[in-house]
């Protein structure tokens, strides 16, 4: 691997940001005059992209939520249906492998937790980041949920995983939720991994392809509404 690579995923796994809480006292500027911007220019997509040109939504309340107190049916499989201004893909839940943050996204789904929110994240061939209603990278539902991932954990193209700070637990999640899109991000087995992308990667590849660097992507990608299908 050559250098420069090794130190941006280094630096990219020191970054993934946390879900909620006290975590956004560690917030840099650089990230917030960048959704501010994003916000008061709205940038045109980029010609041929298939993504809506949209204005960033105004940040909603951090916090709030109520964690679930109780988990999913055994036995019954759940995806997370994705509507973005670029696109829909759909979220096939792993409840057996990370089954109280898999209630948790399932609960917040249904209450319209993500639905006006953005992908604040785009960092190209890595992963792309949302799930923050804030729009800052620093907020979350309120609460922590807590799936440690297996130490073998492969984080490749698709897979879809939970953001938490540096000083947090392995397995600790709020509803900050990335999903990797390049071959393998080889990030160290810290992230509650909830499930992987059945359907739609290429929206997921399209919005990637608006990342301009480790921050907001070129113009505001919207999540428009997330539901829940159970099956």
């Amino acid at each position: 691997m050559k250098p420069p690579r090794l130190l941006l995923l280094l630096a990219l796994v020191l970054t993934l940001t946390a879900c909620g809480g006290d975590d956004g006292d560690g917030e840099s500027s650089a990230t917030t005059e960048a959704v501010t911007t994003e916000a008061q220019t709205t940038p045109a997509a980029p010609e041929g992209s298939d993504c809506e040109t949209v204005e960033a939504p105004e940040p909603k309340p951090d916090g709030g939520a109520e964690a679930p107190e109780e988990q999913l049916e055994t036995g019954t499989s759940y995806r997370l249906v994705v509507e973005t201004s670029c696109g829909p893909f759909t979220i096939a839940l792993d409840s057996k492998a990370a089954p109280n943050t898999a209630a948790s996204l399932v609960a917040l789904a249904r209450d319209g937790f993500f639905d006006g929110g953005v992908f604040h994240r785009v960092v190209p061939g890595f992963v792309i980041q949302g799930g923050d209603p804030t729009g800052t990278g620093t907020g979350g539902p309120g609460y922590k949920t807590v799936d440690l991932p297996p130490p073998d954990a492969q984080y490749v193209e698709g897979v879809v995983a939970m953001a938490k700070s540096g000083n947090e637990p392995p397995g600790t999640s709020g509803s900050q939720f990335f999903v990797v899109t390049g071959p393998d991000a080889q990030l160290p087995p810290e992230y509650a991994i909830v499930g992987r992308v059945a359907d739609g990667l290429e929206t997921v590849l399209r919005i990637d392809a608006l990342g301009v660097g480790d921050g907001p992507p070129s113009t505001p990608v919207v999540i428009e509404k997330v539901t829940v299908e159970e099956g």
